[in-house]
């Protein structure tokens, strides 16, 4: 007999998707310049040349039985070592290559953090606005999902509500900074304050609270931002890294989970994180990709085009009248729908003017929508007047 929990969410498509799925179906239909496709994060930038140079030297160059055979468990050493080298130069940390676990992406990352840290029945608490596929990275793992929230004011920490929501069955803390949907970065203040609380509650209710951090947006961070490397500021802390925004490098599912030299039990959660992998079939990235990565730890695709569309689209929309608050980071804004159901304003301006945007709704945020502007310049200048448009349509 088939699973019925497995068939149950094949019913539950994304709502992100779905909107992709509509973009592509109307451009076959009417043509792509039909379309104006705001849905989805995928970077619209070229990975660093030296990528590219590294893949064609290894396989040029790299004895081709060690290159594409099995990879350890636990990752290549030479990867995990200058992953670690890497983010000691950058942000004064002391990891070392015990301490890095190399994945499938950020999601590879969280799901093998949750399940060393969360038990059965265990609680895991987040904030609204958050990426939707959290609720399978969590439940998957037999944790259950408690959301704070969102202070849409600012989409910084509601501190009150957090608060009211800890309790002893609190095995972790996950953030996303900077933040997909709303393009806002956790400031030192927010991060302090929140390790405060952690620190607190880990004494109070007498076992370790962990904070699980989900950066893959970490380089894209405008101009002015006040970006605190999280995990300096809270010892039982790991991080989850993809380089697939920062290098665009998303079709290769390659990132890495960062433990904190610093936590409870370090030296032993990168090797349960191997014991993971038996569990749900992970084993590993290619080797392939873990030796290439190698070559561009410390550089990044040109990221300006996306800080470029950011404050054309925040400028002219705020002057058309929509409230949003402004991005400082990722390539994602999140404003205020002009009509109080999100997904009417959305299917709405997807069916009359090929303008593909995502309600907030499955980011737990009711009355927002999600611009993913991670495409070319010139695609957001001609889509300006038909957010103008989709604004008269309530206004």
């Amino acid at each position: 007999m088939i699973s019925q929990f497995y068939k149950d969410m094949t019913g539950k498509e994304s709502v992100i998707r779905k909107f992709f799925d509509y973009s592509r179906a109307r451009a076959a239909e009417l043509g792509p310049d039909s379309v104006f496709n705001f849905s989805i994060g995928n970077p619209s930038v070229p990975c660093p040349e030296d990528f590219n140079e590294e893949l064609i030297k290894l396989v040029q160059e790299r004895e081709p039985v060690a290159l594409h055979g099995y990879s350890p468990t636990l990752g290549q050493n030479s990867t995990k070592q200058a992953i670690a080298d890497s983010l000691n130069r950058r942000f004064g940390m002391n990891y070392e290559a015990k301490h890095i676990f190399p994945t499938s992406g950020a999601a590879g990352a969280l799901a093998h953090a949750i399940r060393c840290v969360a038990s059965e029945g265990e609680t895991i608490i987040t904030f609204a606005p958050y990426f939707p596929e959290y609720i399978p990275y969590v439940t998957g793992a037999g944790a259950k999902l408690e959301v704070v929230p969102a202070d849409t004011t600012a989409f910084q920490i509601d501190f009150e509500k957090f608060e009211a929501m800890m309790n002893p069955s609190v095995a972790a803390v996950l953030i996303n900074t900077p933040n997909n949907p709303s393009g806002i970065v956790y400031t030192t203040e927010t991060i302090t304050r929140l390790a405060e609380i952690m620190s607190k509650k880990q004494k109070e209710y007498g076992h370790e609270i962990f904070l699980i951090t989900d950066e893959p947006y970490r380089e894209l961070v405008f101009a002015g931002a006040d970006a605190p490397f999280v995990s300096k500021f809270y010892d039982n802390s790991i991080c989850c890294y993809s380089f697939s925004k920062s290098i665009s490098l998303p079709g290769e599912r390659i990132g890495y989970a960062a433990v904190n030299p610093a936590a409870k039990d370090a030296d032993y959660l990168v090797p349960m994180m191997g014991q993971v992998s038996r569990f749900t079939g992970h084993n590993c990235p290619t080797a392939l990709m873990q030796f290439a990565v190698e070559k561009c730890l410390d550089e990044t695709s040109d990221l300006s085009i996306y800080e470029r569309n950011a404050n054309l689209l925040y400028d002219a929309l705020t002057k058309i009248g929509y409230k949003c608050v402004k991005p400082m980071g990722t390539f994602y804004m999140f404003p205020e729908s002009p009509c109080e159901d999100a997904n009417e304003f959305c299917w709405k301006a997807a069916k009359e003017l090929g303008l593909i945007i995502v309600p907030g709704d499955s980011f737990d945020c009711p009355g927002h929508f999600r611009i993913s502007y991670c495409v070319p310049t010139e695609l957001v200048e001609k889509a300006i007047p038909l957010f103008e448009k989709a604004y008269h349509f309530y206004k």
